[in-house]
């Protein structure tokens, strides 16, 4: 008799554990885990209601993460725990019968529910570590929890309180990669705030400059955002478009201000402010590996004629294309002493025939398609087709505030056209 029932009692639980498995292995959150295994040990024990808890240890306590069968439940259900309670079910044999004179010694009586809802209790542990614990109530019918069944109970905790244990732990490396990464984070918005105060003073030589450095940066950010960077490639745009002209600390003042063409030796030194700046940066650690390129290159143009190295396209890296279209993008808007800046519609046009001769195609295209956005933005909710996303709606303008976007997208589709025409010299492609 006793050997029938073992082999019983084995059956029962390898069947329960044949359950418990893809339910423990799936790739769940911890209350959809926590809910289907609580299902799988309610139904093998013909209980009629039960809740499972996790452990935590400050404030010590039992906080529910699923429960059944009860007709009102907290959302979280809470048992605070004393210190011989938690002695208690780490040093309990396997599941226990709960009843009146015996709850105290498991669970407190100051918490959310009580606890003469309950029959039977079950530590999880984890190498010796209180992880849970499985509470059930009254079995259907009022049958007792024998001996046996309590023996099957904890054969099953085990399992269950290695996947909250589990559960548990990514949740930890989770939160600790996100405190990682905000961290990041600040230390950027430091470098980027800190970045942006310096700018403003690399643009005090004249009127005309004031502003530049920053616009500069919002405008490459703007244009890598677009071709697709991540949020770490953007911030760096957006600090290399700040630093790009850092050389010009280093330029008299009264070149800024000459009406006229400047004489070879102020050209020169103009032109210097690339070599000048890219020596200034090079003292300086930055968590970003493209600032001394950006300085150094950006005024160098795809076909060689620029300066200081004469470099081609191919010599060039995506950042310092990203700056030179920001930078002259900036420049044809703004006012300079010996002319007056250019329209939008005339800055878009002359910038998108600079493409690919002198500059980028595809940071030329980036750059069209913000402003594509803002002009879409620009006419309302109501007119804008297609229709634009709420994300959209919501979206930082790409132009600078002092920077009214007088054109439609159809002229900007038109450009982007003729941009792809001329990249790809006149040939049309069929399917």
């Amino acid at each position: 008799m006793a050997d029938t029932l073992n082999n019983n009692f084995q059956n029962v639980t390898s069947q329960v554990l044949a359950d418990l498995g893809p339910v423990l292995t799936g790739e769940r959150d911890l209350h959809h885990t926590a809910t289907a295994a609580l299902q799988v040990v309610m139904s093998a024990a013909n209980a009629s209601t039960g809740a499972l808890f996790r452990f935590q240890e400050k404030p010590a306590m039992l906080a529910s993460i699923a429960a059944s069968g009860f007709t009102m439940f907290p959302q979280t259900a809470v048992f605070p725990l004393l210190p011989k309670h938690i002695h208690a079910m780490i040093h309990a044999t396997g599941a226990q019968r709960l009843c009146k004179e015996r709850c105290d010694i498991f669970l407190s009586s100051t918490g959310n529910i009580s606890s003469a809802w309950f029959r039977c209790i079950a530590p999880l542990r984890v190498r010796g570590k209180l992880v849970g614990a499985l509470l059930l109530g009254e079995r259907h019918g009022g049958a007792n929890y024998s001996s046996e069944l309590l023996a099957q109970i904890g054969h099953l905790t085990p399992y269950i309180g290695l996947a909250i244990y589990n559960h548990q732990l990514m949740s930890s490396l989770e939160e600790r990669t996100t405190e990682n990464l905000r961290l990041i984070a600040s230390v950027h918005s430091f470098w980027d705030d800190a970045l942006a105060a310096f700018a403003a003073t690399i643009d005090v030589k004249h009127v005309h400059m004031h502003g530049h450095s920053i616009r500069v940066g919002r405008y490459a950010a703007g244009i890598a955002e677009a071709m697709g960077m991540n949020v770490a490639e953007v911030t760096e745009m957006r600090a290399a478009g700040y630093l790009h002209d850092i050389g010009k600390v280093t330029v008299d003042k009264h070149i800024f201000t000459n009406p006229g063409a400047l004489a070879p030796a102020e050209f020169q030194e103009m032109a210097d402010h690339t070599v000048l700046g890219h020596r200034i940066v090079s003292q300086v650690h930055f968590p970003w590996p493209s600032i001394g390129a950006v300085v150094r290159s950006h005024h160098e143009r795809a076909d060689g004629s620029g300066y200081p190295d004469r470099l081609r396209s191919d010599d060039l890296s995506v950042p310092v294309k990203i700056i030179a279209v920001a930078d002259t993008f900036d420049a044809m808007l703004s006012d300079r002493s010996y002319r007056k800046g250019r329209t939008l519609g005339e800055a878009a046009t002359e910038l998108s025939w600079l493409a690919p001769a002198k500059l980028d195609a595809d940071c030329v295209h980036a750059l069209l398609v913000q402003l594509r956005r803002d002009a879409v933005r620009q006419m309302g909710p109501d007119r804008a087709w297609p229709k634009t996303s709420p994300d959209e709606r919501t979206r930082k303008p790409f132009l600078d505030s002092s920077i009214a976007c007088h054109i439609s997208p159809t002229d900007i589709d038109h450009f982007v056209s003729e941009l792809n025409r001329r990249v790809n010299h006149g040939r049309a492609y069929s399917a």
